[in-house]
């Protein structure tokens, strides 16, 4: 079995370590795990690509590479180039540090990772790790998808597939053994904004805007990721790079119709 792996928080984020953890339990002694990552991190990029510019893909170790763009540039380099011969059987995008639920869905750049690899024609799984700050938060913040990563790839591995699926993967923020299980959801809606703006003068007198990501978790539908994430459970969504909304459609094409 032959993995490779991508992430949006760059080549030396803690949760590619485990990622890459997970992929070797995977593959075993006779597999072979690949490493195509952004050279720093390039959280809130979603699926662009460097099509106005060139990247440069740096080797800095055996089937481990940097890259000077963004996680799909990684997944496209790593499946047309190092691995065209031999393609991959699983791609895994991840592990993010913070999870990728209902609108975060949007904006992340684990999830353009994994849904590049869709497009390739490759299996794909992005994995995010919830965490909290609080007194109660596990002292390592990736303890449930570290614990739990092997057997959650796994386990989805044997889910339907279809082309051009992918899946959403987010272990909860608390400790691996107070985690309830692993179940299949939806992608959730949050009532609340997803962003704000903060305003920031900097000492030269400057002004800039921050973005301040606010959870508001519990605002999105019930038995939703956004919701069951919070309650400790694993979240599995199967997602497609496919937006258009179906239940409009007709409507549309009527009212349409109905205006010229």
């Amino acid at each position: 079995m032959r993995i490779l792996i991508t992430n949006d928080d760059g080549i030396t984020a803690p949760g590619l370590a485990v990622a890459e953890a997970i992929a070797t339990e995977l593959v075993g002694p006779s597999g072979e795990v690949w490493v195509v990552a952004p050279d720093f991190e390039r959280s809130g990029v979603s699926h662009a690509i460097s099509y106005a510019a060139p990247t440069r893909l740096t080797q800095i170790g055996e089937r481990r590479y940097s890259c000077d763009g963004y996680p799909a540039d990684c997944a496209i380099v790593g499946l047309q180039v190092l691995m065209r011969d031999t393609p991959p059987d699983l791609v895994l995008s991840g592990v993010n540090r913070g999870h990728n639920v209902a609108e975060d869905v949007v904006y992340s750049g684990t999830v353009g990772g994994a849904m590049e690899a869709s497009l390739g024609g490759v299996r794909a799984i992005g994995l995010s790790q919830f965490y909290r700050r609080d007194e109660g938060a596990p002292a390592d913040l990736f303890e449930s998808a570290r614990r739990h990563g092997a057997a959650t790839v796994r386990r989805v591995l044997d889910l339907p597939w279809r082309r051009h699926v992918f899946y959403n993967v987010n272990f909860p923020a608390c400790r691996a053994d107070a985690v309830k299980g692993t179940t299949v959801c939806p992608q959730g809606m949050r009532a609340n904004a997803t962003f704000e703006a903060v305003p920031y003068t900097a000492p030269n007198g400057r002004e800039y805007q921050f973005f301040r990501h606010s959870v508001a978790n519990t605002s999105a539908t019930e038995g939703s990721d956004a919701r069951l994430i919070v309650e400790d459970w694993i979240t599995v969504t199967p997602l497609v790079p496919q937006l258009t909304a179906f239940d409009v459609l007709e409507e549309a094409r009527t009212a349409l119709a109905a205006s010229s």
